[in-house]
């Protein structure tokens, strides 16, 4: 699998718009490594109210966007449909430049570590080969409701 189109990305990500913020995955190791970009295009609903006049990116859609690519590092191809990464931690953090309309946000994910059902991947984050953020995140791996039946998905509601 070295390249996967939305709507592949769409059969591994439970996500869908406006919280989907991976337009496409362009390297994919998987349980190794993947690299896959969201374009920023100011129709996003998140401009309506950061920033009107002044538009920028936000840092926790940035970060949102990161776990996204990690979460599918996480999952073995295997277990795309039957298991969903729920991001479980954030630590290291940094932000260094606004991302706005008109920027591509090219994002690099390799899995750090990975342990029973928790995985650990760094993440960093460019526009147009500069440094915008990075961050460790943690997933907790669960069985995803959808393919465990009606009784299952009441108990992770």
């Amino acid at each position: 699998m070295g390249e996967l189109d939305i709507r592949q990305i769409m059969e591994v990500l439970p996500h869908r718009y406006p919280l989907l913020l991976v337009d496409r995955i362009v390297e994919f190791e998987p349980g190794v490594r993947a690299r896959g970009y969201k374009n920023i295009t100011y129709n996003e609903p998140v401009f309506m109210g950061h920033f009107p006049g002044n538009p920028l990116f936000p840092g926790v859609y940035m970060i949102e966007a990161m776990a996204q690519l990690g979460g599918v590092v996480v999952l073995e191809p295997g277990e795309f449909t039957r298991k969903i990464p729920y991001l479980a931690g954030i630590d290291k953090a940094k932000f260094r430049r606004p991302v706005v309309p008109g920027d591509r946000l090219m994002m690099e994910v390799s899995l750090l570590r990975h342990k029973r059902n928790i995985g650990w991947v760094g993440c960093e984050a460019n526009v147009d080969g500069e440094f915008v953020c990075s961050a460790e995140l943690m997933f907790s791996i669960v069985s995803n409701p959808r393919m465990l039946g009606a009784d299952a998905a009441v108990l992770h509601a």
